[in-house]
């Protein structure tokens, strides 16, 4: 539904209620990566994800914990990790948001979510870990950065962004 800002006169409608009012829907990117060999698969992940929409904002957020069975795309350094937009963005963003990315408790850096194309965001990494150790592979998340990942590993984060 597309926003359009109040005006003198304008009757409340429950179409327009709805246009200002978020409502949290469920959403399940789609994981791919930038040049899109070696795709990576969810498989048996536990997938959290949801956005809602004002006024022409949208706002997000995703919680993955990779299974058994998840697949990481083996790509390598250069193959960067995307996750699909649950709507397009107006345009490309050096931050809509920061995740979380886990290997354990001690084990987890801070990433920056960054719009590549207006439909997908990557995870620029952003920080060493939590207690100090600097991280051995930075630049955008993929198969092997921060670091190999593994079942029990999670990515979680937040934010908003513009809607296109």
């Amino acid at each position: 539904m597309a926003y359009e800002p109040w005006q003198p006169g304008m009757i409340l409608t429950a179409s327009r209620l709805a246009s200002i009012s978020p409502t949290w829907k469920a959403w399940t990117p789609t994981w791919t990566t930038s040049s899109g060999n070696a795709l990576p698969s969810f498989g048996d992940a536990s997938i959290d994800c949801s956005y809602a929409e004002s006024a022409g904002t949208v706002f997000w957020r995703m919680e993955i914990i990779f299974g058994a069975s998840t697949n990481f795309g083996g790509g390598g350094g250069g193959d960067n990790f995307l996750f699909s937009l649950p709507v397009p963005a107006a345009g490309l963003n050096s931050c809509i948001g920061f995740f979380e990315l886990n290997a354990s408790v001690n084990v987890r850096v801070v990433g920056r979510g960054r719009c590549i194309t207006t439909g997908a965001v990557s995870i620029e990494i952003s920080s060493g870990q939590v207690d100090g150790a600097p991280v051995a592979v930075g630049g955008i998340a993929d198969a092997s950065s921060p670091w190999a990942w593994a079942a029990g590993h999670s990515i979680r984060g937040s934010g908003q962004y513009q809607r296109g």
